[in-house]
């Protein structure tokens, strides 16, 4: 199981690494580009998720780390939401925007230095 874990974390880290290089922009079907910024990074303390252009209160974000552990989800977000990292251990963490509907419309990565 540790194994399989490993695995989806290393295709998780490999499909979301070369998208993290710049702010992450995805279209919806529907609608316009979600821009999602991540601040600061590396971080110690807390992490900011800032939606730059458009904001949907049914979005949800899933925060995993690198072995593919849920570490946190919030359905409570607001345009600029802040997540205490005081529980969190260094390394490198996953974060994945999901609409309405369960769909992945935006991901990335952010480390946690302490």
């Amino acid at each position: 199981m540790k194994k399989n874990l490993l695995i989806l974390a290393i295709i998780l880290f490999s499909t979301t690494y070369s998208r993290a290089q710049a702010p992450s922009t995805t279209s919806l079907p529907e609608g316009p580009a979600v821009v999602l910024k991540t601040y600061p990074n590396p971080a110690t303390s807390y992490i900011t998720f800032d939606f730059q252009k458009v904001f949907d209160k049914g979005y949800i974000i899933q925060v995993y780390n690198f072995l593919g552990k849920k570490m946190y989800e919030s359905q409570d977000l607001t345009e600029k939401t802040t997540l205490n990292l005081s529980d969190y251990s260094r390394g490198v963490y996953i974060y994945h925007l999901l609409d309405r509907n369960g769909k992945v419309i935006n991901s990335g990565k952010f480390q946690v230095s302490k």
